[in-house]
């Protein structure tokens, strides 16, 4: 026992891994609280799922140490490990039923049968399918086979509960009605619960905490609204949520220029004179038909988004904006904009323009490789 991390559920130090001398995950440093829901977040080939299999012991790390509620457990065998995994094909085994599928776990252990049968109803009515032991698999639905799964996870209580972009597979209202679900099972459960998935609406949702991942690496973490509201970098902005993202230069403390205006900010510590970036969300734009307003803009397309409108507009520097209102617009209107101090978020420029392009069109052509 390692009393440095006896009060962490993970911790991860120093973690890198490498295929055919590839280095698919940098130098790594991980430390997750016990009882939290955490999410790492991320497009296709940034190493999120990586992580995961080293945390749950399929996969071996080519350098650090892990760390499972204090204990190293390099030499340990995933079966040794109080860690369970909720798969992204779940996993199941065709030729069990419900009841066979969320107890072979136990029946592995063997576990009384009694209290076998006590555990399996348990875990059943918390995935809301309490009288379904005796149903095949075969007759499940996309939904109750993830929620069988999730069941066969929990029944035996793993200090540990990894999810491999579990809903994935499922509709959209699926989806959100097994976020829902899940986000209770961690809270009566108190264990700490680590989800892998490409979807940042899933994550801002689900997340006590928020990894965000690029290339191997860890880019950013912090609360979902840490993550959304202060982005450390133009492709944390671009991957959490949508933004309005401009060039700029810092003016002064508190002060940021673009558009060619300055606008108060409330940013400092930043050089004066040095090129930045700022982020403005579409949802933080006020727009009217003022005379007045900061910056003027002809509407382009207007699009009906059920509680708002979207409008997408071109300033007098043909710069492209997203903006989110609940007023009625049309197309070709003149408008103009207002934004508050506390919604223009300064981030230092670290990155060519070019690069990021690049690799966001791979992202969005479904180009990167797990």
């Amino acid at each position: 026992m390692d009393k440095k991390y006896k009060d962490m559920s993970v911790v991860l130090k120093a973690v890198s891994k490498s295929y055919d001398d590839e280095l698919v995950l940098k130098t790594v440093d991980l430390e997750l609280e016990k009882g939290k829901f955490y999410t790492l977040l991320g497009p296709s080939g940034c190493g999120k799922t990586t992580i995961l299999n080293i945390i749950a012991g399929f996969v071996d790390q080519s350098s650090g140490d892990v760390y499972i509620n204090g204990e190293n457990v390099n030499e340990t065998p995933a079966n040794k490990r109080k860690v369970n995994t909720v798969f992204q094909n779940y996993s199941l085994f065709p030729h069990m039923n419900v009841y066979d599928n969320v107890a072979f776990g136990l029946n592995i252990k063997k576990v009384d049968k009694k209290v076998i049968s006590q555990e399996v109803k348990k875990a059943l009515e918390m995935v809301n399918l309490g009288g379904f032991e005796k149903r095949k698999i075969s007759q499940m639905s996309g939904g109750q086979r993830q929620r069988v799964a999730i069941a066969r996870a929990i029944v035996n209580r793993p200090d540990v509960l990894l999810l491999d972009e579990p809903l994935s597979a499922l509709d959209m209202k699926l989806r959100k009605s097994m976020q829902v679900l899940l986000s209770n099972i961690q809270w009566e459960l108190g264990i700490t619960f680590v989800f892998v998935t490409h979807d940042q609406e899933e994550a801002l949702a689900l997340s006590d905490e928020i990894f965000v991942m690029d290339k191997g690496e860890i880019v950013q973490s912090g609360s979902p609204t840490d993550i959304y509201d202060e982005p450390i970098n133009r492709y944390v902005a671009e991957f959490i949520g949508e933004s309005n993202i401009l060039e700029a230069v810092m003016k002064d403390d508190y002060l940021v220029e673009f558009s060619n205006k300055t606008f108060s900010c409330e940013d400092a510590g930043i050089p004066k004179g040095e090129r930045v970036e700022v982020v403005i969300r579409p949802e933080d734009i006020s727009v009217s038909k003022s005379e007045d307003a900061d910056i003027k803009m002809t509407i382009d397309n207007v699009m009906f988004r059920g509680v708002f409108n979207e409008l997408i507009c071109f300033d007098e520097n043909d710069f492209r904006w997203k903006i989110h209102t609940t007023k009625n617009f049309q197309e070709g209107d003149v408008i103009g904009i207002s934004i508050d101090p506390g919604d223009i978020h300064v981030m230092r420029f670290n990155e060519s323009e070019d690069d990021f392009d690049k690799r966001i069109e791979k992202y969005s052509l479904g180009e990167y490789d797990e």
